[in-house]
């Protein structure tokens, strides 16, 4: 166990003592995930104040991993917690792991994470080293390494530091040479052409054997070369691997006068090298892809004038002018112009969505993250039919595209629970081999054979015990996986994620705007005994238009409809309310011409001072309630003025998600909702779930996921906003409609880009064929093994040891690449 403790900053924005039972429930909240051992509230001393002390494992839960769960309950790590993320080109996982290994030596790094695509993640302690140290060490080890530097506290990138950093050190090609990129390649087939005129000249001439001996030392420098340079790099990192033990093998064959075999060793571990950075490149590639989306440059009217300018120029507010046929440079939303715009390369939507102006310009712009899909745009996505102009809402640095690709190359280095299991089992494997393969150099002393014999059969067993195929097994297929699911507008935050959702059999969903429209209609409007429905209608639009609720828009929307769409109808104007107040989950309380209203459900009215409900507006609750309506009580001052009936429409994919999960193998379904029992069960039964939890407060809810985690692990679908502190506490939260959310890309596992139900299935079959290709790669890396390692004791030579062993690693990323093609 590798116990590790951090302290962040209570800043809890509604909370000003420490004590405040809403930090209980964080700390609650924090030490409910696995790995996290305890979270305890810090006393003040002196300068410094009150801090959450989280202790953790982190052979369990990465750094990262407790600080993103932090933030998303609530708190926010401290200023002194750096997040360094860094690429460079694609490589084979054993010159990664030797990366990553110097990285996490220097003092202050935490955690030290490098994927076989490149991309690199470290966490450290700004009090012991710093991001230039980081970067400068990275530069010396890994060539053309572009790198963004993040901070945890408010993750703005500096963007002056991604200038400067595509000169590193002054370094080539992370494998390159005279040949450029390919130079390892070349240098393998170099290595095997020397081979193959020795071997010719050898066997078929009678040439002078210098000649021959000649082209195995060639092939010996092709061969070598990178094999050399890595052994060395690793042996500096205190790592004894593949790279060293091929080294030995290859020269106690020479050792032996075995030039040709050695040089076949060397040929096939060389090539093998070559392919796995070539197929890792194209899964990189797939990624990389995401960041070619958005164009280069934007045309701009400013002050009356068009011209066309850099993105990066871009400044909120501009006015962008996007021609059929082209992409759109930068998230905002449309201010002139009708069109259709494709936006699946963001989204994954296969159907365009039609696009049209906001009625209100100023009001879009102070708010528009709440604007309807019809109206939002965002960079990469394809312009179709007509012209349209798009207010610039978002830099080109803090759009959706520009975060999504952020947040997968962070996804590459989150270390997923099999990855670290491996890493775990080749610590004792490889020594415990190295203590084998001595033992079977001194075989003469037991068996009847020549120091020379045992020596090769030794060399052979440790080529055939080294674990290569493990350590790229899983890294490949989370890196596929991954990619995938951002291609299909699905973004799913590492390794961890992606295994446990696959593993999941139970699911459990919130009800209003995930599978319900989100948008409420005005079914019924009831009044009290001697109560006019005006009255009623004009006090509940004046309380409700100062809330931004979905119930509390769609009073406003239809009532204004009812009195006769306009601020004066047959009750008169509108009222003006002030003093809006939430009392969470049960109403909300304004004042409205020097009275008092009261606007919830009927538990709200148990709490508050004034007269009890009376018997016959409880009735008509509850026969609202039967037909599967949400009611709203409104009192104004001592009277009740009536109830007003609403309906939210299951969304027309909840249906037919539910059905296909079902066929995906997810056994269990439920629905948790703030709403009551009668209406979640009617919605639960109209879609097809198995069970509907209503009536649920924001902590009940997080005690039901609590309580459904307990029975065998569950995943939380919501919005991302309002579900932050279950999905939190699920084993994996899944947000909908997370394109141009800040709040719902940060707070879930994984994103469903598009609000669309119907994403749900793509996600939880890729995880499940994600986790079944690793489950395959583990078998066949750990089968080869097996098979190779008794074999070789009993005389298997080092050349076929070597082809299967190469070929088992090649096989492995080649089966994990196949995710890349994945369809549902």
């Amino acid at each position: 166990m590798n116990k590790q403790k951090i302290e962040m900053s209570v800043l809890l924005p509604s909370v000003t003592d420490a004590n405040d039972l809403c930090v209980e429930r964080l700390t609650n909240l924090l030490v409910s995930r696995a790995g996290i051992d305890e979270a305890h509230v810090t006393q003040a001393t002196g300068d410094n104040p009150q801090s959450i002390c989280i202790h953790y494992d982190s052979d369990v839960v990465s750094t990262g991993d407790v600080r993103a769960l932090a933030k998303r309950t609530g708190a926010q790590l401290d200023q002194r917690y750096g997040h360094w993320l860094g690429t460079s080109d694609a490589m084979h996982a054993r010159r990664a792991s030797a990366i990553e290994s110097r990285l996490s030596g220097i003092d202050g790094v935490l955690e030290a994470v490098v994927a076989p695509d490149g991309a690199v993640r470290v966490e450290y302690d700004r009090q012991q080293t710093s991001e230039e140290a980081i970067e400068k060490a990275f530069g010396q080890w890994a060539a053309n390494s572009s790198v963004v530097a993040e901070d945890h506290a408010d993750h703005k990138h500096d963007e002056e530091g991604h200038e400067d950093d595509h000169d590193h050190a002054g370094h080539g090609h992370a494998h390159g040479g005279i040949f450029g990129p390919k130079s390892e390649l070349i240098f393998a087939i170099l290595c095997g052409t020397f081979l193959l005129v020795g071997w010719l000249i050898e066997t078929f001439t009678e040439w002078n054997e210098w000649i021959s001996l000649g082209c195995f030392l060639a092939a010996y420098v092709f061969g070598g070369y990178y094999t050399v340079t890595e052994a060395i790099e690793k042996i500096r990192a205190g790592k004894f691997e593949i790279d060293f033990l091929m080294i030995v093998a290859a020269a106690g064959a020479a050792s032996l006068g075995a030039w040709a075999e050695g040089a076949l060793l060397l040929f096939l571990f060389s090539i093998g090298h070559a392919l796995e950075g070539y197929a890792m490149g194209r899964a990189k590639r797939a990624i990389e892809a995401l960041s070619e989306l958005a164009p280069k440059t934007a045309r701009v009217r400013r002050d009356g004038n068009e011209s066309e300018i850099p993105v990066e120029e871009l400044v909120v507010g501009d006015i962008v002018i996007i021609k059929p046929d082209e992409r759109v440079p930068a998230d905002g939303f449309v201010t002139a112009g009708e069109s259709s715009i494709n936006q699946a390369p963001i989204t994954g939507e296969s159907v365009p969505v039609d696009k049209q102006p906001v009625d209100d310009v100023a009001a879009a712009a102070s708010d528009p993250e709440s604007l309807p899909p019809e109206h939002r745009a965002f960079a990469g996505t394809i312009n179709q039919s007509g012209s349209l102009e798009i207010q610039v809402t978002k830099l080109a640095s803090e759009n959706t595209l520009a975060r999504v690709v952020t947040m997968v190359s962070e996804a590459e280095t989150r270390v997923s629970p099999t990855q670290k299991f491996t890493k775990k089992f080749e610590r004792y494997f490889v020594p415990s081999v190295i203590a084998g393969v001595v033992l079977l150099m001194f075989a003469p002393l037991v068996i009847d054979e020549t120091f020379s014999e045992s020596f090769y059969r030794a060399m052979a067993v440790l080529v055939a015990a080294s674990p290569c195929a493990l350590a790229i097994a899983t890294p490949s297929a989370v890196l596929s996986g991954v990619a995938r699911a951002a291609r299909g507008g699905i973004l799913v935050k590492g390794g961890g994620p992606l295994e446990s959702l696959g593993s999941l059999d139970s699911i459990a969903f919130d009800k209003t705007g995930t599978l319900t429209e989100g948008e409420p209609k005005v079914t019924d409007v009831r009044t009290a005994d001697g109560v006019d429905e005006a009255e009623l209608l004009r006090t509940a639009i004046a309380v409700e238009d100062l809330s931004k609720h979905p119930l509390a828009k769609a009073v406003v929307r239809d009532g204004k409809e009812r009195l006769g769409d306009g601020e004066s109808g047959s009750g008169g104007a509108i009222p003006d309310a002030t003093d809006l107040q939430s009392i969470t989950g049960r109403g909300i309380q304004a004042t409205v011409e020097g009275d008092i209203v009261h606007i919830g459900k009927d538990d709200l009215f148990a709490e508050v001072d004034g007269p009890p409900l009376p018997d016959s507006v409880r009735e008509i609750v509850e026969s609202l309630e039967e037909n599967g309506r949400t009611t709203m009580i409104v009192r104004r001052g001592d009277r009740y003025l009536g109830v007003i009936g609403l309906m939210d429409t299951p969304r027309e994919a909840s249906k037919r998600t539910i059905s296909r999960l079902r066929e995906l193998g997810i056994e269990r379904m439920i629905m948790i909702s703030g709403d009551n029992r009668k209406v979640a069960n009617a919605v639960a039964k109209e879609v097809g779930l198995d069970e509907a939890r209503g009536d649920l407060m924001p902590d009940d809810k997080v005690n039901e996921i609590k309580k459904l985690q307990s029975e065998g692990g569950v995943a939380m679908v919501g919005d991302g906003v309002n579900d932050a502190p279950a999905m939190a506490s699920a084993s994996v939260g899944i947000a909908m409609g997370a394109a141009g959310s800040d709040v719902a890309l940060e707070t879930a596992d994984v994103a469903l880009m598009a609000d669309n139900l119907d994403h749900l299935p793509l996600a939880i079959g890729l995880s499940r064929a994600t986790r079944r290709i690793i489950r395959q790669n583990l078998w066949m890396s750990l089968g080869m093994v097996a098979f190779l390692v008794p074999a070789t004791i009993l005389g298997l030579n080092i050349g076929p040891a070597v082809a299967l062993h190469e070929g088992s690693t090649l096989v492995v990323v080649f089966n994990a690449l196949r995710l890349l093609a994945y369809k549902q």
